[in-house]
């Protein structure tokens, strides 16, 4: 049976890492808005849709990528959350992240395993990409 005290406390570190994921999703979503209303977010949809639309995504979604992949997942959800996508675009977005995020930091990381930082970066990136391509061409065909 849980005590008053284990709620108290998982409600409290709850509330803290909520609190915290708030932090970072709140300001990148705002951020992610505002540059939707000024001509910046579609200078680099246009840029970025040959490679998107590979992957059957709007080019405001390589908005997501960079800052999942220079800053952290979560950051990601905020700016993807500003972004009018349909479930399909979310979910091969999602996986592309899932396969290559925070390349920075987990990549300073790994370094110190003596892994070799080029090819680790250059798989991790040309396999998200590879997996969101064959998810976007496999789509209708199994879901």
């Amino acid at each position: 049976m849980l005590s008053i005290m284990t709620i108290k406390n998982g409600l409290r570190k709850g509330l803290i890492t909520t609190w915290e994921l708030a932090l970072v999703m709140v300001p990148v979503y705002l951020i992610v808005t505002l540059l939707g209303e000024t001509p910046v977010m579609d200078w680099i949809s246009r840029a970025a849709q040959p490679l998107m639309g590979m992957m059957g995504l709007p080019g405001e979604a390589a908005g997501a990528l960079v800052i999942g992949n220079f800053i952290n997942q979560y950051a990601a959800i905020g700016a993807m959350a500003a972004i009018p996508m349909s479930a399909r675009e979310v979910t091969v977005l999602s996986l592309v992240l899932l396969i290559c995020h925070n390349i920075l930091v987990e990549t300073a990381v790994s370094k110190k395993t003596g892994i070799k930082v080029r090819s680790l970066v250059l798989v991790r990136v040309l396999g998200g990409l590879a997996a969101g391509i064959i998810l976007n061409l496999a789509w209708p065909g199994w879901l």
